[in-house]
């Protein structure tokens, strides 16, 4: 029996998670063909630049996800740059068709698709892919976190928990084409003075929350600019495996925020200090 128009249950989460890791993956494919053509690079109204690939990727998921639950708004970022976006829901998508613009256009690899099930502010499902090699991660909060290594036939599902800080010190991952390392430095030795920084860990896109999650980094300091749809997703797998998103006071990280713009946060690995 289907569910009321605009009602979220826990449950429904691992009933809805292969569905959208095979949307995830449709989405990688229209991204995939782009990628290897002579593509065109344009602006947008802020700057940021937007391809062929975004366009087709949210053309495809915003009418697939809203068939797959009429009741819930789809808010994905090529949409929200136009003045489009539907308003913020009790329950929600948020969709980031190509997160990592920038990682795609100098053609490195580090670039994802982005979505989320948002409820009450709260990321309660996500799925992020690596169209470049296939790498999945997924998770419910509450149910687990999962990572699929590759696109391979013969490639298996496993469990995803974020690790203890290793002996030598944390391994700190930052935003390849947004760092600040000053910033970086300044949060580092006001709230964690006593912890070593054995390794910087740089990455594209939300992959840096999936490493978080799979026990390949420990800290991911974003004292930048970033929006919701950059976050949601990569948010509910770290969750998902015992990590947590904060902003700099401390406070979970929320959704449906007014214009859809995140605060300065810390994702972390659950065995970190809080602060």
């Amino acid at each position: 029996m289907a569910d009321p128009p605009g009602e979220w249950a826990p449950e429904q989460g691992l009933r809805l998670l292969p569905t959208l890791e095979q949307l995830a993956r449709e989405a990688g494919r229209l991204i995939m063909d782009v990628y290897g053509s002579a593509f065109e690079v344009q602006a947008k109204a802020d700057r940021s630049p937007v391809t062929l690939a975004d366009e087709r990727a949210e053309a495809f998921l915003t009418p697939a996800l809203q068939a797959l639950h009429p009741g819930w708004p789809v808010v994905a970022e090529e949409a929200a740059s136009r003045g489009e976006a539907p308003a913020a829901a009790r329950t929600f998508w948020l969709v980031d068709p190509l997160d990592g613009t920038r990682e795609f256009v100098a053609r490195n690899g580090e670039f994802t698709v982005n979505i989320a099930l948002v409820h009450e502010g709260q990321p309660v499902l996500g799925v992020v892919l690596l169209p470049v090699g296939g790498r999945l991660f997924s998770g419910v909060p509450g149910q687990g976190a999962w990572e699929v290594p590759d696109a391979s036939p013969g490639s298996a599902r496993r469990p995803l928990r974020v690790r203890p800080v290793p002996p030598e010190g944390l391994h700190v991952a930052a935003s390849r084409s947004h760092g600040d390392e000053a910033a970086l430095q300044a949060y580092l030795q006001q709230h964690l003075p006593g912890q070593r920084v054995a390794a910087r860990v740089t990455a594209g896109s939300s992959l840096k929350f999936g490493l978080l999650a799979a026990g390949e980094a420990d800290l991911y300091a974003r004292l930048g600019r970033t929006m919701e749809w950059d976050t949601a997703a990569g948010h509910a797998v770290l969750l998902a495996a015992g990590g947590s998103v904060c902003t700099l006071a401390g406070a979970p990280l929320r959704y449906g925020k007014p214009g859809f713009e995140n605060p300065h946060f810390v994702a972390r690995g659950v065995s970190l200090p809080p602060g």
